[in-house]
């Protein structure tokens, strides 16, 4: 009976020894479940080059547990994994690769912010009535007008427009012209620029009058070689033009006379008003010009884009035009004008001279997107201020009527409008070309940014 027991006995610690070890062996078994569970799921994270390589460990782990003694659960070494492995993956070289560039953050200046608060303020008439400069006279319906009285003050606030240009007749005395000014610019409701043509020489509406100083013609400033002597010409003109209330100047001349058979120096109507026919000489004399002028506080203007060195027909009169090719005025006739560009001038005025070489026809320059946006804006880079020579000239007035004149000029993209043959008939074709969509009033508001940027500057820190 005592055997019988301990056989008993040792069936059921055989039995327990074995429920044990199968029960070891299910843990075990599930913990390296798990923990293939848990590699296979990296492999998916990582990729599927990790994901083999983890799967082949966990089998070549579990054939060795398989083979080896069964230990203690607490006694299983902690599995430590492997350190992972990352793969760069790269396009294929054939493929192309396609990359995303940031747009350029603009900053948006505080002059920008002051201008556009301005413009906004602006209804649509007063808009279209501030891109033209025009004489007192177109603005009054007066003749010869030398004051500044109650018509100009209801005129202005009728039509503000963006400026007045004055000339000989305009002018009797340094006390008369001063306080005509004054009285304009305090009738005006907007900023206004208040111009004249005083390029020095034969040109002028001051000096002329005995009330300020003429410095000479270019051509003789230009014969010096010597920038100082331009320099000093800006200064002179601009102070003297500042001290009477003047604030544009349409000057100087960076044309540059060409001598050749079709068009000899000697017929050009330019005459003494360039600096040089050497257009190194001339860039160097324009850009002085400007630098000097720029102190004083007036703004200039360069003119006559593209050039009319070549020209041997005076465009107050008829067409003129030239043979020139891009290439050519590249490297000649653009030179003074790249010059006042890099130097910061604020105006550059439109010829109306013809360039079929490069526009494909015989409009004028200032009528010619092709010239204007294409070749001034973006080719050279101009950032200011375009305007229209005087559409009252002849090279004009034969082909187009004020209206039309106006609304070509604005969309080829001038600016400002400088003497229409009209004022009106210019107002109202600009008013209705924007009234049938040839024109929009964001290409009125691009002009006026432009405009009120000089008229502003310095105002947006005050």
């Amino acid at each position: 009976m005592k055997e019988t027991n301990e056989t008993i006995d040792n069936l059921v610690d055989e039995q327990g020894e074995r429920r044990s070890y199968r029960r070891k062996r299910r843990i075990r078994n599930q913990i390296i479940a798990y923990f293939v569970a848990v590699v296979l799921l990296t492999g998916i994270v990582f990729g599927i080059n990790v994901g083999v390589r983890s799967m082949l460990e966990a089998f070549r782990n579990y054939q060795a547990a398989n083979e080896s003694a069964i230990e203690p659960l607490d006694e299983v070494p902690e599995e430590v994994p492997e350190e992972i492995e990352i793969v760069e993956i790269t396009a294929p070289p054939d493929e192309e690769v396609i990359i995303i560039e940031e747009e350029p953050i603009v900053e948006i200046s505080a002059l920008d912010i002051y201008v556009d608060s301005q413009i906004a303020l602006l209804s649509l008439e007063e808009k279209i009535a501030g891109l033209f400069i025009i004489t007192p006279e177109a603005l009054t319906g007066a003749n010869n007008v030398t004051r500044a009285g109650e018509t100009t003050r209801e005129k202005l606030l009728e039509y503000p427009v963006g400026g007045l240009i004055y000339f000989r007749a305009n002018i009797e005395s340094a006390r008369q012209i001063t306080e005509m000014l004054e009285n304009t610019r305090n009738m005006s409701k907007y900023p206004i620029f208040l111009a004249l043509d005083e390029e020095g020489g034969e040109v002028t509406r001051l000096a002329s009058r005995n009330i300020a100083e003429n410095v000479g013609p270019m051509e003789d400033i230009g014969a010096t070689n010597n920038p100082q002597l331009a320099k000093e010409a800006g200064i002179t003109i601009g102070t003297y033009m500042s001290e009477f209330g003047f604030n544009l100047n349409f000057a100087p001349i960076a044309d540059v006379i060409i001598d050749s058979e079709n068009s000899p120096a000697e017929a050009n109507p330019l005459g003494t008003r360039t600096f040089s026919p050497d257009p190194a000489v001339a860039a160097e004399m324009v850009r002085a010009f400007v630098q000097g002028a720029k102190e004083t506080g007036v703004s200039s203007t360069l003119k006559h884009f593209p050039g009319l060195g070549n020209a041997s027909v005076d465009t107050h009169e008829g067409m003129a035009i030239t043979e020139r090719t891009i290439n050519e005025m590249q490297d000649f006739e653009f030179l003074p004008f790249i010059a006042g560009i890099n130097e910061g001038v604020e105006f550059i005025m439109m010829g109306h001279i013809s360039v079929p070489n490069i526009t494909g026809d015989n409009t004028p320059a200032s009528l010619s997107k092709k010239m204007v946006t294409e070749i001034l804006r973006e080719e050279l880079g101009f950032t200011g201020i375009i305007i229209t020579d005087a559409l009252n000239m002849g090279a004009i007035t034969e082909y187009y009527t004020a209206a039309d004149a106006a609304v070509r000029a604005l969309q080829a993209g001038a600016d400002m409008i400088l003497m229409p043959e009209s004022f009106s008939e210019a107002y109202i074709g600009i008013t209705e070309a924007i009234e049938s969509g040839k024109l929009t009033e964001e290409r009125i508001n691009e002009s006026l940014r432009r405009i009120y940027r000089v008229k502003y500057a310095g105002q947006a820190e005050e």
